[in-house]
């Protein structure tokens, strides 16, 4: 049963003041990431020197681990019946719609911040949105702060609110039938609509409402959800408590705002160290600043500045914030390069990038079930909402492909989709490569396998048939060479070679002309076939045999070379009387 407008107003705000220690981190982690870290905790950082001195740790950290995870898995439909051509064919046509669905929704550039926000909120919701002016639906990868999602005790997201703050001119400009509401009784000038409001976006299996809380719960917008469930899709980074995740950064906040004082500290001291107060003898009456100024004394000595030591243990304690900092946000030091000599060995090197991988892997395995998930959605709304002959066209592993489906058709109620990272997932390059060549040597695995989990796009099946054109060419090529490495032989035993000499030398012109190997040795071999006469019927008696030893029956009889191969040798009887008939 769909809930009334006071009911979704009423679950909302429940939402709102329920995580509202989580909203409150999630702007923390923000403003720092921003360098904005004098907003967080105003009292440790002076007027003068608001921003920090020392690198963004948290920013660097998050980049990068979010560049390792963002890149797609592989989308596959696979089938049950692997003998059946028909249905091969079905699945790969499949395969090829999701890869429409990613290349439309710009899905792989997405990713990129969508991986950032998932280390750094620890959750990231997926949106899949009807874009009937294309008649597709369109991925899109919403940002986690300001979302509520709500889940049953079987992990199931039942509700999802989003807030976003708009200003009252951008609200008019979207609702301009409600403008005389959204303004309100406030002043209509230019500063009250620069005004920002929440604007909250709530779904469920029933419906889709938008409404302003701070305009007595005014409904701008509501909807039926024709999908009958919800088209969006939540990934929830693994902890202690699943209801309220936490991001990769929470806990090191303060280290980073600690570091960033100690080194505003570290300056203040070298600056009060530089313009210390000039010590002076009593004999001294007059002096001057600047270089190269003269100060008489009877007591040189005496003319120093005043000491400021600085303590050791400062530049102590700064360290260890950066390994707390470190140990607390599982970045290990080998991915900056600083790396200690003391275990500069490849044994130290993967032990410290262990921890590092095992996140990355983690961090795939679940982004890969939100995919397999959201793929779904989107195969029910494009069968549901979509229904009509589309075409596409694009590149499915390193193919180019265009073909036309209809959605009931070529999807026909089957919405499953194998999301898979691949074997090499959470290895470096140099693991990986060496793991998946033990295992095919060791006939654990096969080529094709391999191949397919590459770490890049690659069309398997036309990428396997290139590799046996490859070959092939290369055993004509080896054929031709042979063939040319005979002629020496053949003039020895008193044959004319002129026949294979002109062959080659045509294939070689062929060659130049652009042809394949293939299509050269075709368009020479199969010429003398055609140019060949054949003998004609003629009363005359066939001319007596020559006097002298005749080739024997079995030399007759013997089977020739096919065309294009290399000749083989004959033997001494079959050379011998083949002289002896020559002279």
């Amino acid at each position: 049963m769909a809930l009334t407008n006071e009911q979704i107003a009423s679950k909302v705000d429940a939402l709102t003041r329920r995580f509202v220690d989580r909203d409150r981190r999630m702007a923390d982690i923000t403003s720092i990431r921003r360098g904005n870290m004098s907003a967080v905790y105003p009292d440790m950082f002076p007027e003068e020197m608001s921003k920090p001195m020392i690198a963004n740790f948290v920013d660097i950290a998050a980049r990068d681990i979010a560049e390792l995870l963002a890149p797609l898995p592989s989308f596959n439909c696979t089938t049950t019946n692997v003998n059946s051509e028909k249905a091969k064919k079905f699945a790969n046509k499949k395969s090829m719609i999701v890869n429409n669905y990613v290349n439309f929704s710009k899905l792989e550039t997405q990713m990129y911040t969508g991986a950032d926000w998932y280390i750094t909120y620890g959750f990231l919701p997926i949106f899949v949105e009807p874009d009937f002016e294309s008649g597709l639906p369109s991925i899109r990868v919403e940002n986690p702060m300001g979302s509520y999602p709500e889940f049953n005790r079987f992990g199931k997201l039942v509700s999802f609110t989003k807030k976003y703050i708009k200003t009252v001119r951008e609200l008019c400009i979207d609702f301009p039938e409600w403008e005389h509401i959204i303004v309100g009784p406030m002043a209509r000038d230019a500063q009250s609509y620069d005004t920002t409001l929440e604007l909250m976006r709530y779904e469920d299996d029933d419906q889709i409402v938008l409404f302003l809380p701070q305009r007595a719960n005014l409904v701008l917008q509501r909807s039926k959800n024709l999908l009958g469930r919800l088209s969006v899709r939540v990934a929830r980074r693994p902890g202690l408590d699943i209801d309220d995740p936490r991001g990769q950064f929470d806990d090191v906040l303060w280290a980073q705002i600690a570091r960033a004082r100690f080194s505003l500290l570290a300056l203040e001291a070298a600056e009060k160290s530089v313009q210390a107060p000039l010590v002076m003898p009593t004999d001294v009456t007059e002096f001057a600043f600047g270089p190269d100024s003269i100060i008489r004394s009877n007591n040189p000595q005496g003319v120093r500045r005043v000491g400021l030591e600085l303590p050791p243990g400062a530049f102590q304690e700064q360290q260890m914030l950066e390994n707390e900092m470190r140990m607390g946000s599982r970045y290990p030091e080998g991915r900056s390069g600083n790396i200690d000599a003391s275990i500069i060995t490849g044994n130290g090197v993967q032990a410290l990038m262990g921890s590092f991988d095992s996140q990355i892997k983690a961090g795939q395995q679940i982004l890969a079930q939100l995919f397999q998930e959201v793929v779904a959605v989107c195969f029910e709304m494009d069968e549901k909402l979509f229904d009509f002959q589309k075409e596409m066209s694009g590149s499915y592993k390193g193919a180019p492909y265009e073909l036309s489906y209809k959605p009931t058709k070529d999807i026909n109620g089957d919405y499953n989709i194998e999301v898979r990272y691949g074997l090499m997932a959470g290895l470096d390059p140099s693991r990986a490569l060496i793991f998946s060549l033990q295992a095919l040597n060791a006939g654990l695995i096969s080529r094709e396998f391999i191949m397919s989990e590459l770490p890049w796009s690659i069309n398997v099946t036309n990428e396997q048939a290139r590799i046996d054109i490859e070959k092939m060419r290369d055993a004509l090529s080896a054929s031709l060479q042979s063939l040319t490495q005979a002629i020496p032989q053949m003039a020895s035993q008193g044959q004319d070679p002129s026949d294979i000499v002109a062959k080659i030398a045509s294939v070689i012109n062929a060659k130049k002309k652009g042809l394949s190997i293939e299509d050269a040795v075709t368009e020479v071999f199969d010429q003398e076939e055609t140019e060949s006469p054949t003998a004609p019927e003629s009363p005359v008696e066939p001319p007596e045999a020559p006097v002298g030893p005749q080739v024997p029956p079995e030399a007759q009889n013997a089977p020739t070379a096919p065309t294009g191969a290399p000749a083989a040798a004959p033997d001494v009887s079959s050379i011998l009387s083949m002289l002896g008939g020559a002279s």
